[in-house]
């Protein structure tokens, strides 16, 4: 069960193998929380395929449930799938925008950062 007390700082869409790995989609969309307005209940798997992420899932059905990472501290991401009512969460940009699927056309007027969002999604930066 996840407890989110705050409202989504943002939500992106992610097209990087790593998250596209982890949902098992062929586009992954996060919504960003300050780490402090998120709980995870019972204590979820750990699992990590890269230094500086930890990522969170479902002990019984192993579904993706939190990432974090250390070039974004402060912030939970979480993926949109799993909220309950995510029908206001809409995507606001996308991230690895050069790693879409060439048959993948989402077609929008967000914006698109090429590689890492991370200098726009750190709240650190923003301070």
């Amino acid at each position: 069960m996840i407890e989110i007390s705050a409202a989504p700082e943002t939500v992106c869409y992610c097209h990087c193998v790593d998250c596209r790995r982890i949902t098992g989609a062929p586009v992954a969309a996060f919504a960003c929380f300050p780490a402090e307005s998120v709980r995870v209940r019972p204590e979820p798997g750990r699992r990590s395929a890269f230094d500086g992420v930890r990522r969170r899932t479902c002990p019984a059905c192993g579904s993706p449930l939190t990432a974090e990472f250390d070039y974004l501290p402060g912030q939970i991401y979480v993926p949109v799938g799993v909220i309950d009512d995510a029908s206001d969460l809409a995507p606001e940009m996308h991230a690895h925008a050069n790693r879409c699927l060439p048959w993948l056309k989402i077609e929008d007027d967000l914006p698109r950062q090429e590689g890492t969002a991370r200098d726009v999604l750190n709240v650190a930066s923003r301070a």
